[in-house]
């Protein structure tokens, strides 16, 4: 139980704290973190006080990259480490306290619009990419020429020669706030912009992805990776490919296990009772509509719904709610899909799409609907968006059958929002109010329950010295 849902006690002391050393050579700073064009931005800008945001991989050369930056313009730089939420998105709030007129984001990142407007430019790393072997493997699974497919451009110089219809994909970068363009934008899928020809569309394009790493190839997928195998054509070719040694795998099988997994997590949610909202992010635009959007979600489907705040969740933080049956994650695409903690959670964590699936009986079909990775795309405005149906449709008194339990799910009662009788205080017929919050329900059911105080029923003492330790291992328990 304490490997499950606490870490050892011997971590938190033998624990060695300290700066991490610099990871990069000083003479490869430059190139590697394109310092060059960091300076542009922020002299174009002309900012006095610019933040610089670090993943936690990065941090040994936060220091000598700041130097370097202030040495250069001029500029008072502050370091953004450890945040609350994942590294990929950008910390709007921690540059703000830190009074910051401009970022600028190193490391892997999600591209998701920020919830505040801020001059943002992304520094996404330079990786080396054996791009003859990356080619010869792409050749020798694609013998047909004329086959649609989606890769890198560079990938596609060394073989559009020869390949007809290549589809070149690039990184989403968010727009300048203000910023009008008058060519037409290419269609905005999974964080990448997919320039299609009129009358096409990504439905017939197949997929090889360069990434991933020679030394974890196990089953922990890149969120990123998960992200395109969920959300891909099922009916498409999916292949992925090492950058350094250019070996190609199938990855359908892989992606079908997927998609099979997030199918058992959306009967999971039908047949839940009391649905954790986990706040996931504070740094993405939209986010308190997305919290209001699933609280009246949950609330339509006769579920109950409780937000928690709690950063970045762990076993050990959300087995202390056992009466939520499962927890719904609201954050960027790539937190969503972020590969689970060995020990596994207590109960299940889902995507937002698989709420919206679960809840909403207008949601298409498994196989007809697209897997959204972002809760935006399940908003209003969004063209992805299915309103809920009225009150009086058929639609909420379909027979359901659970595919886990096998019994009937009765039909839920449709609760309008801000409509009587939601409240958490129910009225009794003695006029009495008694609390109908199934985590109280859950309370009264323990055997124990706290504390007595048995205030002015023991006798007074004097003060006398207590137990030594900590909870785990007092001194006087020996080492039982």
């Amino acid at each position: 139980m304490e490997s499950t849902f606490s870490s050892p006690a011997e971590a938190s002391l033998q624990r060695e704290a300290g700066a991490a050393g610099l990871l990069t050579p000083l003479a490869d700073l430059d190139r590697v973190y394109e310092l060059e064009r960091v300076v542009g931005f922020v002299r174009d800008l002309g900012c006095q006080r610019v933040a610089l945001q670090f993943p936690d991989q990065l941090l040994g050369d936060a220091g000598a990259v700041a130097t370097r930056l202030e040495e250069i313009t001029g500029s008072k730089m502050f370091i953004l480490g450890d945040t609350a939420y994942g590294s990929c998105c950008v910390d709007v709030l921690g540059s703000e306290q830190a009074g910051a007129q401009a970022l600028v984001h190193f490391g892997p990142a999600c591209l998701s619009p920020p919830a505040r407007p801020l001059p943002i430019t992304f520094v996404l790393g330079q990786r080396a990419v054996a791009l003859e072997l990356c080619a010869k493997a792409f050749e020798a699974l694609n013998p047909d020429a004329t086959a649609p497919v989606v890769l890198l451009k560079a990938l596609a110089t060394l073989l559009r020669p020869r390949y007809l219809d290549l589809l070149v994909s690039s990184p989403a970068l968010p727009l300048p706030t203000g910023y009008l363009n008058s060519v037409p934008e290419p269609l905005e899928r999974f964080g990448r912009c997919f320039p299609l020809a009129p009358g096409r569309c990504l439905e017939e394009y197949g997929a090889f992805y360069v990434g991933g790493s020679k030394d974890s190839p196990g089953s922990d997928l890149d969120p990123d990776l998960s992200r395109l195998l969920l959300g891909w054509a099922p009916g498409q070719p999916f292949s992925s490919c090492c950058p350094e040694t250019g070996q190609c795998q199938d990855e359908s099988a892989r992606a079908g296990r997927l998609r099979a997994h997030r199918h058992y997590l959306v009967e999971r949610a039908r047949d839940a009772r009391v649905v954790g909202l986990l706040v996931g992010t504070l740094g993405v635009a939209r986010y308190r509509e997305a919290l209001a959007h699933f609280r009246n979600l949950t609330q339509a489907a006769g579920k109950r719904s409780y937000v928690l705040a709690l950063g970045r969740p762990t076993p050990a933080k959300l087995a202390n709610f056992p009466e939520v049956d499962i927890f719904v994650l609201l954050a960027c695409p790539l937190g969503a899909l972020a590969p689970q903690p060995s020990g596994g959670f207590f109960r299940p964590v889902l995507a937002p799409c698989e709420l919206e699936a679960a809840c909403n009986p207008a949601w298409p079909p498994p196989g007809l609907a697209p897997h959204l990775t972002h809760y935006a795309d399940l908003l209003p405005g969004s063209p992805f968006h299915v309103p809920l149906p009225p009150p009086d449709s058929e639609l909420w008194d379909t027979p359901d059958v659970s595919l886990i339990t096998g019994e009937l799910r009765p039909a839920p009662t449709w609760k309008p929002p801000n409509a009587l009788g939601c409240s958490a205080l129910t009225p009794q017929p003695q006029l009495e109010l008694a609390e109908s919050s199934p985590a109280a329900l859950f309370l009264s059911s323990r055997s124990w329950q706290g504390l007595e105080p048995c205030l002015g029923q023991t006798p007074v003492t004097g003060v006398v010295s207590g137990r030594r330790g900590i909870a785990i291992a007092y001194e006087d328990e020996g080492n039982s």
